[in-house]
């Protein structure tokens, strides 16, 4: 069932994104060479709460962490450690917030230090078009599916894969609702759900260097791998449905 927010519901959901959206910009501070993504995710917390809000991912069962922090091969739900981050590495900040009742969930993907490769850089950039264009998709009397052909086409026009397992989501009072929002056209698009005033969702590009294919880490209970072991990225945004376009609700103005 998609459950609707009122006008209102989605002015606290955009406040409460405008707030996660300077947590994510002061972490990028500490997304340095020789820093551990448990320090990182110490300091996400202080200022989540900091800011009037808790740590949307405190709220799934037996997760303990404020943030999700991929490195390289690694895709999603990689729980911070002491593991400290080298130059070069691809990182992913993945981080969700609840603000008086309503969550808001927001990812990027950077390399840490100076980054001279070429093939990483466009990697992101593809990532952050493909994001761009998908949010460009959200309009009232449009489709899900609308969303995941842009998305789906600016990856793989790029020689890039989606890791088709894993989606974007509703959102609202439970960080993860309906409807399910993938980044590829799975059949006709007349049948995904109709994009309606009130829908707010998390629009979340998924995606991998060389493969569709992921693995769950060897040791690690929550951490998803590529099955190639090649590098994966996630850029991320929570947009809301309105009578007049989409709201990006995680960033700042």
């Amino acid at each position: 069932m998609i459950h609707l927010k009122t006008t209102q519901e989605i002015k606290i959901m955009k406040e409460g994104g405008k707030r996660l959206a300077k947590v994510g910009r002061k972490l990028l501070k500490l997304c340095e060479e020789d820093r551990t993504t448990l320090e990182i995710d110490q300091e996400a917390e202080k200022l989540i709460r900091g800011y009037g809000g808790e740590p949307s991912f405190k709220t799934v069962k037996g997760y303990f962490w404020t943030i999700c922090s991929p490195i390289n091969e690694q895709i999603v739900h990689t729980p911070p450690s002491g593991r400290k981050l080298k130059e070069g590495d691809l990182l992913t900040i993945d981080i969700g917030m609840r603000y008086k009742g309503f969550h808001t969930d927001y990812a990027y993907s950077l390399v840490i230090g100076e980054s001279h490769d070429k093939g990483k850089n466009l990697f992101l950039d593809v990532g952050k078009k493909a994001l761009s264009k998908g949010i460009k998709a959200v309009n009232k009397g449009r489709r899900v599916g609308d969303i995941s052909q842009a998305i789906q086409s600016e990856i793989y026009g790029n020689n890039f894969f989606v890791i088709k397992a894993l989606t974007g989501h509703g959102i609202g009072r439970k960080l993860h609702e309906d409807p399910f929002v993938p980044n590829f056209l799975d059949g006709p698009r007349e049948r995904t759900p109709l994009l309606q005033p009130g829908m707010v969702i998390a629009v979340e590009v998924i995606y991998s260097f060389g493969t569709e294919q992921m693995v769950y880490e060897k040791g690690n209970s929550w951490s998803i791998v590529t099955a190639d072991r090649n590098l994966s990225a996630c850029f991320e945004h929570t947009v809301a449905v309105t009578d007049t376009g989409a709201i990006i609700l995680t960033k700042e103005e």
